[in-house]
């Protein structure tokens, strides 16, 4: 691949990122509960040789149900669905370090990428909704420092128990009866502060090794996790000189932990109204806004901002917002909705305008190549390695990416013409992992 081209992934949601996407005529509202729909998004991501297809999840409903739902399967689920029907695109899910153990994770994800050939991602997350804590025993979120720390020895033993098998264990020599090398089947024996376990996994070590690993934070704890742990980070930035800003402090941080800058790929989040001229897209972007339920957005924002506007009127400012140390959630999102509600000086009305589409990833109405101008901008300005392409509109809003600007991309040299790789790794430009236990071997016996 040349060091020129970058990178993109399909962040897909139900029918759209926009809260308002299944009440729009350009959308069939029951897709939702379709798996026919959502493994032609992947035949339509492979199409337009995207790197990989991601689901975002929750383990709540919240109270948004009345309005909306945003995830309906459980994502790894849904991504062995399709997988059956594609071949090459990555296939990316999110699943809490919070409220799973590590055992049973790893082997979740071991068994889709031997599903999918390789094509599994996991995107970890720490879980920041007093919903998804009452679910499990919780009558708060826990503290967001804790979050990490559990995060941090739970991904440390993930790639343990995936490491349990090397990739030669498996024999199977019908003629002496042997299934797999005991030599090669590593037990853990692992009791720490917060786990305890004997492995090894009961899962044969997977076509990539482990999967690729996604994080998407930005908070201080989460970009220092990013820096010890992901390969690729999707992350909310609404200009050019955020996301520089965003990616030079992220890829200087590398270093601490012995990796290069190469080896983490940062994916800002862009929300495309795409149509023939950049009228026709800012009216299409109108269209989607006119249908938001204020009802519904406004308590999605006091979740968000830890104040209740339930009650606020629409057309003037926030009222006094806590300070980022009082929120245990999503830190590095109230942030950037704080900061872009100041910053505009904009009403309730307009600010839940603006997050209808993306929760706070910039949206960008224009033409194919208006926006494919844009990728350019922030790709070879230092704020991008790739991007986390979220359609307001499914299926469509996909299909007119793939159909009308990847091929731009294409044509300036900027994105692939065809998969290099049968690897979700291989994708992203990574190699596939050794087991930690082979290399020891290896060391032993040079």
């Amino acid at each position: 691949m040349s060091p020129k081209q970058f990178h993109i992934n399909a962040f897909l949601m139900g029918v759209g990122h926009h809260e308002a996407a299944w009440r729009h005529p350009r959308t069939k509202s029951h897709d939702v509960l379709d798996v026919a729909h959502f493994q032609e998004l992947g035949r339509i991501a492979e199409r337009g040789k995207l790197d990989s297809v991601f689901f975002a999840d929750g383990l709540a409903v919240g109270p948004r149900i009345k309005r909306n739902t945003l995830a309906v399967f459980e994502p790894v689920t849904l991504l062995a669905a399709i997988a059956a029907a594609t071949s090459k695109v990555g296939l990316i899910a999110t699943a809490s370090t919070t409220y799973n153990e590590p055992f049973n994770l790893a082997r979740k994800f071991a068994s889709l990428d031997h599903i999918s050939g390789g094509r599994a991602g996991w995107n970890i997350v720490t879980s920041g909704s007093e919903e998804e804590a009452f679910n499990f025993g919780y009558d708060a979120i826990p503290e967001h420092a804790r979050r990490y720390e559990r995060a941090q020895e739970f991904v440390d033993l993930a790639v343990r128990l995936w490491d349990s098998w090397e990739s030669d264990a498996i024999v199977l020599d019908e003629e002496e009866g042997v299934f797999a090398d005991p030599d090669k089947v590593h037990t853990l024996d692992y009791d720490g502060p917060r786990f305890k376990v004997r492995g090894p996994l009961n899962s044969p070590r997977s076509p990539q090794g482990r999967p690729l690993l996604v994080q998407a934070g930005s908070s201080e704890a989460g970009k220092e996790f990013a820096a010890q742990y992901a390969e690729a980070v999707f992350t909310a930035q609404r200009t050019l000189e955020e996301g520089q800003a965003f990616y030079r402090d992220l890829k200087s941080r590398l270093p601490k932990y012995g990796r290069g800058a190469d080896e983490l790929k940062v994916l800002p989040g862009l929300v495309p109204y795409i149509a023939d001229t950049e009228a026709e897209a800012k009216a299409l972007e109108q269209e989607f806004t006119d249908l938001i339920s204020p009802d519904y957005a406004l308590s999605q924002l006091s979740r968000l901002l830890g104040v209740d506007l339930t009650q606020h009127a629409l057309d003037a400012p926030l009222p006094p917002l806590p300070e980022v140390t009082e929120i245990e959630g999503g830190k590095s999102r109230f942030l950037l909705v704080k900061e872009l509600a100041e910053s505009e000086n904009l009403t309730v009305r307009q600010l839940i305008g603006k997050l209808g589409g993306g929760r706070g990833h910039r949206s960008f109405a224009g033409t194919p190549t208006q926006i494919a101008d844009e990728l350019q901008a922030w790709f070879e300005g230092g704020a991008a390695d790739g991007f986390n392409i979220m359609p307001p509109f499914l299926p469509g809003g996909l299909e007119d990416f793939v159909d009308k600007v990847v091929p731009i991309l294409q044509e300036r040299g900027l994105f692939r013409a065809d998969y290099e790789s049968n690897s979700l790794r291989g994708h992203y430009g990574l190699a596939a992992v050794e087991s930690q236990f082979a290399a020891v071997r290896t060391e032993a016996s040079a």
